[in-house]
């Protein structure tokens, strides 16, 4: 076990994990030339689209210093806000995290919150400046920042380069001389902490863990403490690029284990897997349950696939613990799931991966927050989705979340960031210069305005210099309304929304106009109107496509002609009556898009 190391990097999105990865699997030749290529641990396709990490990755090192091998766990982080659950995983599987601030950006504010994870896990850091041979690396004072915030010494950062591979020898050096070997008793009974798993179509679920006591082989009985299921250890292994079967996997170390689970619903990322023999084995104190941000319907575009969709569904929590879903139905898209997601990054990305590994093609209604209502008669409501808001009449007080905001920015875009975040009811908690050209800026929010667009609008207005993290802090109240969209008088429940009061109006009107572009035209004339309760807030019309009915007469009487056009009213009339609006699937998405 002392030669047993096991690490992850955290860094913000963008500062190098990947490729500072990729150069260690290069010099510590644990991959051939021939299977190596950039971004070698991210192999879904969307990752090396969008150029972020989505999953965190395992992957074991053989280094050998002064002539003794060592086994290296690294485990690869996504950077992003929205997969910081992903990270907290990871960590729980740690003694140790490399810190990767890139040269030219200094510290931004997904570093520090991902520090503070590895700080609450008690983890040995190791401070690392990435991309020093750049032309814009401002060494000396990105040490000072990090000095600043870990409190290091100076000689204890380590500097390298990813992409040339300078440093790379140093940081293995560093690994092995710094990071703690795991503790743990390896003639203990057998306890190991899930920390992830896939759905493999052949070979059934693969669950990846971290080994803390006793040791595991092939063949063995073992147990789901959370479960309490029961299975044969088929295979156990560790992981290098793919799967490497071994015998059997030692106390500390990290590895996989197939036991032809079928049923996605048994692996629970975060239980404790212990011998079936062994009894009074204690749980280990995982990782806190995920707290879903933003909420969404997904709707499957022909309601017979939606057991099709399930099964998707629970494969993809497999891979992704942090999606929370439940069951919901809809009056216009039928049968559907209720998904919790960390932030919209999250759900695009949900929504891709769907129909790319799945082919499933998904309908998603407006996101929202989830709200607390009071009623009138003492009971406490969790509003979800518009539909279970309570009768307006009965409806006493409504508390929406609110999160705390940091963000990271360059002194000459506070007043842009100050008019957005004051624009979206946000509250300046304090401002702070962390270096001349740096400052930080705290704000408490509603959760409910930085859903639709904030991140992209914070972007824009900073030129791309603001880096944004936040965290949930309680419930307050506020004056939150329902506004409902109605087409020809029939609501419409999937465009419906939970809106600030003070906001209503203007989003109605917008949302309105958006509607008028993509309905199509029928043959009768269409009422678009916003509503809250029975106050119609915004209004648009539709008007009917005509025939020219009269093209037949020439000339004569112009009795002849009104006699033809009346007869073409009263029709509109009865077709108004019984004709029933169809609404794309554009304008589900418009929604989403308003702004723009």
């Amino acid at each position: 076990m002392k030669h047993i190391r096991n690490f992850c990097i955290i860094a913000h999105i963008d500062h190098g994990k990947s490729t500072l990865a990729d150069r260690l699997l290069e010099v510590t030749r644990t991959i051939g030339e021939r299977d190596m290529m950039n971004q070698v641990l991210d192999d879904m396709d969307l990752e090396r689209e969008k150029g972020i990490t989505i999953k965190s990755h395992a992957i074991q090192i053989n280094y050998i210093q002064d002539g003794q091998e060592y086994v290296l766990n690294l485990i690869d982080t996504p950077g992003h806000v929205d997969f910081s659950y992903e990270v907290s995983r990871a960590l729980a599987a740690c003694e140790g995290a490399l810190l990767l601030v890139d040269a030219s950006q200094g510290i931004q504010a997904q570093t520090i919150s991902n520090l503070y994870l590895a700080i609450d896990n008690d983890l040995e850091i190791i401070p690392v400046i990435n991309k020093i041979d750049m032309e814009g690396a401002m060494i000396p004072e990105t040490k000072d920042q990090i000095i600043e915030l870990i409190g290091c010494k100076e000689e204890d950062i380590l500097l390298a380069s990813g992409k040339s591979g300078i440093g790379i020898e140093d940081i293995l050096r560093a690994i092995v001389a710094r990071i703690p070997a795991p503790k743990g008793d390896p003639a203990a009974p057998l306890q190991a902490l899930i920390f992830d798993s896939v759905f493999n179509s052949f070979r059934g679920i693969i669950v990846y863990y971290r080994i803390m006591n006793g040791v595991l082989r092939k063949g063995d009985t073992i147990r789901f403490i959370n479960s309490g299921t029961v299975y044969g250890a088929d295979e156990v292994g560790i992981l290098k690029l793919g799967l490497a079967p071994k015998n059997e996997v030692g106390c500390g170390d990290v590895g996989y284990i197939i036991t032809g689970i079928k049923n996605a619903k048994e692996v629970k990322v975060g239980d404790t897997l212990t011998l079936a023999s062994a009894q009074n084995v204690e749980a280990i104190q995982g990782f806190e349950e995920v707290k879903p941000m933003v909420f969404a319907g997904i709707f499957p575009v022909n309601t017979d696939e939606f057991e099709e969709l399930r099964d998707c569904m629970d494969k993809l929590q497999l891979n992704d613990a942090s999606l929370t879903y439940e069951l919901e139905t809809s009056q216009a898209l039928g049968f559907g799931f209720r998904c919790g997601f960390l932030g919209m990054l999250h759900m695009e990305i949900i929504q891709e991966r769907l129909e790319r590994e799945f082919n499933q093609t998904v309908i998603t209604t407006v996101p929202n927050v989830s709200f607390i209502a009071h009623t009138t008669r003492g009971e406490t409501v969790t509003v979800n989705n518009p539909t279970e808001m309570p009768d307006p009449t009965y409806l006493d007080t409504i508390e929406e979340p609110y999160i705390k905001a940091q963000i990271i920015t360059k002194p000459e875009y506070i007043g842009n960031i100050m008019t957005l975040c004051l624009g979206k009811r946000g509250i300046l908690l304090n401002q702070s210069y962390l270096t001349q050209t740096r400052v930080e800026l705290m704000f408490e929010m509603p959760l409910t305005e930085i859903v639709f667009d904030f991140y992209d609008k914070l972007k824009s207005t900073t030129r791309g210099y603001a880096s944004f993290d936040y965290s949930p802090i309680d419930r307050r109240e506020s004056d939150i309304c329902k506004m409902d969209i109605l087409l020809n008088g029939d609501k419409v429940d999937a465009l419906s929304a939970l809106i600030h009061r003070s906001r209503a109006q203007d989003f109605g009107r917008k949302l309105c106009e958006k509607l008028k572009e993509l309905l199509p035209r029928q043959q009768f004339q269409i009422a678009i109107q916003a509503a809250i309760g029975a106050k119609i807030i915004a209004r648009e019309n539709i008007s009917a496509i005509r025939k020219d009915v009269t093209a037949k007469c020439y000339g004569g009487d112009i009795s002849r002609k009104r006699k033809l056009l009346e007869k073409q009213k009263e029709g509109k009339k009865r077709m108004r009556q019984i004709g029933n609006v169809e609404v794309p699937q554009e304008a589900f998405l418009a929604v989403l898009k308003l702004d723009e």
